[in-house]
């Protein structure tokens, strides 16, 4: 009787339990749509992506804009994937660039034109259309047209092998003066140097990132980006594409010396503390040698040997100014860094927007 009752009992416990247990847990029902792509692959079966991406921000691009749609169009009729949208961000331009995206957009349905409210610089712009795209893949590209769009399908091809970031490396660089050649020559050797990032030489922010890929380098969101040195920051298994550099097609640079130094000094504060330590190098140099001549000072003192001192006086007190004044302004740079991150300001601010998001064929 009692082993019945135990046996009843265990039933009635067994049935109550299948009704509370919780369904099975899906990981994608608790995606957001962006999120979901990272579980999905890039390619399908037969080689081609479910669908791609084109982001492409650009600033006083109005003698460039109808040869770049030519172009694009041209390779994204030769590469066969069903679903592709291209996101030209205007990032604050003062020319025709914004009428001349929505032309664009009304006359292709495959364009998607951003407008941000004002000039928040190349590399929000850029993140930006990162943020919007929907692609299993996604292709970021220069207006300029100094990185050729045809190279889409060997990357497309070096992608297949297994890598989530194929980037474009600069063999030659054509119509850039050979000071640029060598700051930019100088500036990537030295980044290697100061940093604990494998950034790859003679790049730029040209491209194809898997949605994966793109999925984990959204997540970093800081102000003062380098988008080139966080994408190998991130990791994944990335390959590059070499090719030649063609001279600008029209206009003028958008990257004059004074802003290819503050990138440069973006990028360095970004991922690295090595100018911190060079000013207390400096300083604790500075102060040896002080000691030193406080020493030596002392001893010709006690010799009975006493020269006018007024040029030394003034040069040690200028010296010691200018070391301060250096460290401290070192040290302000990455504090207002601190102070700007702290704002928690959005990276940039949309303005308006024509076109949708392209529907997936997946």
């Amino acid at each position: 009787m009692g082993g019945r009752a135990n046996a009843h009992c265990m039933v009635r416990w067994g049935r109550w339990f299948s009704f509370v247990q919780p369904p099975r847990f899906d990981p994608h029902a608790c995606m957001t749509s962006t999120e979901s792509f990272a579980t999905l692959p890039p390619f399908r079966a037969g080689g081609i992506p479910a669908s791609l991406s084109v982001v492409c921000p650009c600033y006083n691009e109005e003698e460039v804009l109808s040869e770049l749609h030519r172009r694009l169009v041209a390779v994204i009729a030769t590469c066969g994937i069903p679903t592709v949208e291209v996101l030209l961000v205007d990032d604050g331009s003062r020319d025709a660039t914004w009428p001349m995206i929505q032309q664009l957009a009304e006359r292709d349905s495959r364009i998607r034109a951003i407008k941000l409210s004002r000039n928040f610089g190349h590399q929000l712009a850029l993140t930006c259309g990162l943020d919007r795209c929907q692609g299993d893949v996604v292709l970021i590209i220069d207006a300029d047209l100094q990185d050729p769009p045809e190279l889409l399908m060997p990357m497309l091809e070096k992608m297949r092998e297994g890598f989530d970031v194929v980037y474009g490396v600069r063999r030659r660089r054509e119509g850039e003066s050979p000071s640029k050649r060598f700051f930019a020559y100088a500036f990537y050797r030295i980044l290697s140097r100061v940093t604990g990032v494998a950034i790859p030489a003679d790049t730029g922010d040209f491209r194809l990132v898997s949605r994966r890929a793109l999925n984990t380098l959204l997540q970093l969101r800081e102000r003062h980006r380098f988008v080139r040195g966080m994408v190998p920051w991130i990791g994944y298994k990335q390959a590059p594409i070499v090719y030649d550099r063609p001279q600008r097609f029209a206009g003028e640079t958008k990257y004059p010396f004074r802003k290819s130094l503050k990138l440069a000094f973006d990028a360095i504060t970004s991922f690295s503390t090595h100018p911190l330590r060079l000013a207390s190098y400096l300083g604790l140099g500075v102060s040896g040698f002080a000691f030193l001549y406080i020493v030596v000072v002392v001893v010709l003192k006690l010799c009975g040997i006493n020269f006018p001192g007024y040029t030394s006086l003034m040069a040690s007190i200028l010296l010691l100014g200018g070391v301060q004044l250096v460290v401290l302004g070192i040290v302000g740079e990455y504090v207002g860094r601190i102070f700007e991150q702290g704002q928690n300001r959005p990276l940039y601010i949309v303005d308006d927007e024509v076109g949708q998001p392209a529907h997936k064929d997946v």
